[in-house]
């Protein structure tokens, strides 16, 4: 029997082969960590979904953002959980607010070390959980939500935010931004427009992590899973308003639409690794049904190989730490 001179198995034979024929590597500098911090709290409080993710206190927030550094991860995604809630989100344009105290925090603990990145949205910050102000039938008002956006984006960027990132999909957000931001002189902030962001069930644990109010759901306004190509044409819109960099949101039952995206976009690509990810492989390995580290590298390596230049996750710290043990 003959076979043919190249055998592909050749280099697969050795862990140190494995690795210098790799077409793919992850690196800390290209991973986010999101983070959650609470108003109020003296502990940090565990997310029972979300088995190792915490509502942050201000010193332990500051301390994850610090390690984040050392790990040589690229950024931090802050999101604020206040006391108060009101229809309007009044605490998200608040200064002293909860998510703003946060931003001034971590800046001063960690300046230009990490690029600071915030969640321009009101869903956290509503008595009805939705990312935008309601009308008088209980309908999501598109452009009066645009101008709260527009000041809550300078907030964020005068407390030190760099990268601010609109994740309500509301139509024209990202242009209104970009002019409110111009406008206050904070030219050199980014925007990380959420351009293709999915009405996703997997999006469970993070109601817990924001204690979201929302009854019902966000399919007006969040894409339809059934939909591919609608998805290059949101981030067309995005890169026409400005946009510095564009996210795929989640990642893992939307590879398709990344690679699609990472094939057209002339600005960087991110992926969020979204919470109810996180939580099936805690799960899975939880219960001794998977390898929890190669689960973890895998599913983050598998966005890469889709084509982000920017990936979210809950496991940045961790996964940064292994990366680093393993130079």
């Amino acid at each position: 029997m003959s076979f043919p001179q190249h055998r592909p198995r050749r280099l697969r034979t050795t862990p140190a082969m494995r690795r210098l024929t790799a077409e793919y590597r992850l690196d800390p500098a290209e991973l986010v960590l999101p983070a959650f911090i609470r108003e109020g709290l003296s502990e940090p409080n565990p997310i029972t979904s979300m088995p190792g993710v915490v509502q942050h206190t201000t010193e332990t927030l500051k301390r994850a953002a610090s390690e984040a550094v050392e790990l040589g991860v690229g950024g931090i995604m802050l999101f604020g959980i206040p006391a108060e809630r009101d229809a309007a989100g009044s605490a998200g344009t608040d200064p002293n607010g909860v998510l703003n105290k946060a931003i001034a925090d971590v800046r001063a603990e960690v300046g230009n070390d990490l690029v600071i990145m915030s969640d321009v949205c009101l869903d956290e910050f509503t008595d009805h959980g939705h990312c935008g102000v309601l009308d008088a039938d209980g309908v999501v008002d598109n452009d009066t939500t645009l101008e709260i956006y527009g000041r809550m984006a300078v907030e964020q960027a005068r407390a030190g935010a760099h990268v601010l990132g609109p994740s309500g999909m509301m139509d024209g957000q990202v242009a209104v931004i970009r002019q409110a931001l111009d406008d206050a002189g904070f030219q050199d902030v980014s925007v990380i427009a959420y351009a293709a962001k999915y009405a996703s069930a997997f999006y469970g644990p993070f109601r817990e992590a924001v204690d979201s109010q929302l009854t019902g759901d966000r399919r007006t306004y969040q894409m339809d899973a059934a939909n591919r190509r609608e998805a290059l044409l949101e981030v067309e819109l995005d890169l026409e308003e400005g946009a510095d960099m564009v996210m795929v949101k989640p990642a893992m039952s939307y590879l398709d639409i990344l690679a699609d995206v990472a094939a057209m976009s002339p600005v960087p690509v991110a992926a969020y690794q979204i919470s109810g990810e996180y939580a099936m492989i805690e799960a899975a390995a939880a219960n001794g049904w998977i390898d929890r580290r190669r689960a973890i590298e895998e599913s983050v390596l598998g966005i890469k190989r889709a084509g982000a230049n920017i990936i979210l996750t809950y496991w940045a710290a961790e996964l940064a730490a292994w990366l680093k043990e393993s130079k």
